[in-house]
């Protein structure tokens, strides 16, 4: 694999493809499909499924270490911190980790940098680790 860099790119989350993950993935929690349910809960709107987040650092570590991903690719150590709302523009930073090969520290930031909606760490496992 090439020399690892820091890759990042942006993400906007609307209420259309929040509804569309919903049809995707089956769960139409009130509080990610209906904005007048969700405008009652602490979250004050509606905001979008953490398998959804999931899902954009996987896009993320396929497009940075292509098939090979789908394979051996290991996502730990996740966090959510804040709610991903609709409207919303972030920024997806993978960051190669120091000292350890194959590996990039995962954060979902707002557009400004300030807010960490959620983190995890990636890594690819040993080509032996999945043979017999």
């Amino acid at each position: 694999m090439a020399k690892m860099t820091q890759v990042s790119r942006q993400v906007t989350v609307s209420q259309e493809l929040i509804d569309a993950w919903a049809r995707l993935s089956t769960d139409f929690n009130p509080l990610h499909v209906s904005p007048d349910y969700a405008s009652g809960t602490p979250f004050g709107g509606t905001i979008a499924h953490g398998h959804y987040t999931l899902a954009l650092m996987q896009e993320q570590m396929l497009r940075i270490a292509g098939p090979q991903w789908l394979t051996g690719g290991l996502l730990q150590r996740v966090r959510f911190r804040a709610p991903v709302r609709p409207g919303e523009a972030y920024v997806l930073i993978a960051t190669p980790i120091e000292g350890r090969k194959d590996a990039w520290r995962l954060e979902l930031r707002d557009e400004g940098g300030e807010v960490l909606a959620a983190e995890a760490e990636a890594e690819l496992a040993d080509e032996d680790a999945w043979s017999d």
